[in-house]
């Protein structure tokens, strides 16, 4: 058997071993959605459960709800609208703005997804990391919050500052 360079390469390669993870669980929770008979991307859903938790937002509001980019949030908006689960419509407070709501269909889903789907990818999801020692979303959120106070690239160079 090949070695896991990736995983011997410890904090080295911890970015690609997220992503492998990510990836890994996005696919088996495309497998848990196609089970339960929903037409839309494992990716999707965070879109469909922002705009139902916080109410119709602004691409940009859903972007940062999500921790996406503004194109990203913007395709896939898109392809929820095509689907008909989402409508954008101007902002009443500025016409400018467009403002993205669920539709009917699209809280039929969300509401769907709620009793049948969002609980069996959880309980998977948990069952998965029963066995872990230590908080892991905790532990994942801090590494998210220290992204956010001091990318990898300032840490590096500051790193290299203090080795003699």
């Amino acid at each position: 058997m090949v070695e896991d360079v990736v995983k011997s390469l410890g904090y080295l390669c911890l970015g690609s071993r997220f992503r492998r993870i990510g990836e890994r669980l996005q696919a088996d929770t495309q497998q848990v959605i196609e089970e339960l008979g929903v037409s839309i991307q494992a990716a999707q859903y965070p879109f469909l459960g922002a705009i139902d938790r916080l109410g119709p937002l602004t691409i940009g509001e859903l972007a940062q709800a999500v921790g996406i980019t503004q194109p990203g949030a913007t395709r896939t908006a898109a392809q929820l609208m095509e689907l008909g689960f989402l409508d954008m419509q101007s902002s009443a407070e500025d016409q400018r703005r467009r403002v993205v709501s669920l539709t009917a269909k699209g809280q039929e889903l969300v509401d769907y997804s709620r009793q049948k789907v969002w609980p069996r990818i959880a309980a998977a999801v948990a069952d998965l990391c029963r066995d872990l020692d230590g908080p892991l979303l905790e532990q994942l959120a801090a590494i998210e919050d220290g992204l956010a106070e001091a990318p990898l690239t300032r840490r590096a160079g500051a790193v290299q500052e203090k080795t003699p």
